[in-house]
């Protein structure tokens, strides 16, 4: 029986001629992501064992993005430990202030992901660079704290479902409608310690920025990791990022799949996941009676240049509705530049929102944004559990930016088509 795209990476990276779903195997790393609240817990552990040197100091990743402008003395104390960290071990990539984005954003950007890598990181959307055709998982911050000193890590090699994608998708649909239909279709454990392994004539007509989307919310079907083939987009996306050679691996045509699902991305519509759960999946076009305080556009999951191109085009020359408050995050300083550039960053002003620095701030309910009793927000990130942006009794209403856009201007949920041609 023949081998999955990630079973064969992880094979590659284990040394191994096969491996078998379910197999525990011991493989080297290609890069080991921290960020400011989970590095000093790996830090802690790292110390603890006794290590006294990295593996490899170009291949670990310290991104302070969560707290970042630090908002209180905790934070402030983390990024110190974090800081003396890199400047004792000199690691290449550390980013800070004026320097950092939102790293699952930010790590694609710079090209520290290739395809057919092998990347862990301590944050459970580091499954984002499946997009690139790597194998990208996120771990504890105990095993980030052996893994920067030995390079290496346990794995129990995960079976896969393959999905496959025909058609293409219709105006103001984009990649996180795609993830969000899926998880409405299997749930939320729907692909448990699973890969999901993306393949189809539908994958061309998926942007770069599409697949990252999808592959950053595979964790919220359950799964070990997402994956999309390297095909001219992926190619294109890396070209002039990544410095060194790279592997490209394709899934054998009789690999083994637990199950096959069929999504006709052409039958997508702008999707919208209810509290509290993102499998409470529904059409955008239910919303009229659903009132909103609050959108926000950003983070690791939607915060990329043709997300915040999305939301300037469905903004631009309107104004939020009275008594929404409007959040603009570009995910990575070049993001930020380039919205500026673009005219998108005036476009937002004049919209009536604001425009913050990068930071994931208020997706984990930290600052930037935080929801109080009874409030509604319609977010771009990932998760909508109770409590995720502040007061257990407010709502989170997950969505594209979009659909955001769209809302923030009828003030309820509402699909771009109502808006645009109102």
């Amino acid at each position: 029986m023949g081998m999955t795209m990630t079973q064969k990476i992880l094979a590659a990276h284990a040394g191994l001629p096969e491996v078998r779903s379910g197999q525990l195997i011991q493989s080297k790393l290609d890069l080991i992501m921290g960020n400011d609240i989970t590095t000093p817990v790996a830090i802690n552990e790292f110390e603890a064992a006794g290590f006294d040197r990295v593996f490899d100091k170009s291949k670990i990743a310290l991104v302070m993005d969560h707290f970042v402008p630090n908002k209180d003395i905790k934070a402030a104390t983390q990024c110190k430990q974090c800081r003396a960290f890199a400047r004792r071990f000199d690691i290449d990539h550390y980013y800070d202030v004026g320097t950092m984005g939102i790293e699952h954003a930010l790590l694609p950007e710079k090209g520290l992901v290739a395809p057919g890598e092998a990347v862990i990181g301590a944050d459970s959307h580091t499954c984002t660079y499946g997009a690139l055709g790597s194998f990208s998982t996120g771990v504890g911050s105990t095993d980030i704290g052996a893994a920067m000193a030995t390079g290496e890590l346990w794995f129990k090699v995960p079976s896969a479902i393959k999905v496959n994608l025909t058609g293409k998708l219709r105006p103001y649909v984009s990649g996180k409608d795609v993830i969000l239909t899926l998880i409405g279709m299997i749930g939320v454990d729907g692909a448990r310690y699973q890969s999901l392994e993306f393949t189809g004539p539908g994958v061309a007509a998926l942007t770069i920025y599409d697949r990252l989307t999808i592959c950053n919310m595979a964790i919220e079907a359950g799964a070990k990791n997402g994956i999309f083939p390297v095909d001219d987009i992926t190619r294109a996306y890396v070209e002039g990022r990544v410095d060194r050679p790279w592997t490209t691996y394709e899934a054998d045509a009789d690999a083994e799949y637990e199950r096959t699902i069929d999504l006709d991305l052409s039958q997508v519509d702008c999707t919208v996941a209810w509290p509290h759960l993102p499998e409470n999946a529904h059409s955008a076009r239910e919303g009229k009676d659903i009132a909103i305080d609050q959108i926000v556009i950003g983070s690791c999951t939607n915060g990329q240049l043709a997300d915040m191109a999305a939301a300037a085009e469905v903004l631009k020359g309107r104004h939020l509705a009275k008594d929404v408050r409007g959040i603009i995050i570009p995910a990575t300083e070049h993001v930020y530049r380039e919205c500026m550039r673009l005219g998108y960053t005036d476009i937002f002003l004049d919209a009536g929102c604001v425009v913050s620095t990068p930071t994931c701030g208020p997706c984990l309910g930290g600052y930037m944004g935080i929801l109080a009793e009874g409030e509604r927000c319609v977010s771009t990130t990932n998760r909508n559990f109770v409590g995720r942006m502040g007061h257990a009794k407010s709502e989170v209403y997950l969505a594209s930016p979009a659909v955001a856009a769209a809302s923030g201007i009828a003030g309820h949920i509402s699909h771009p088509e109502e808006v645009v041609n109102k």
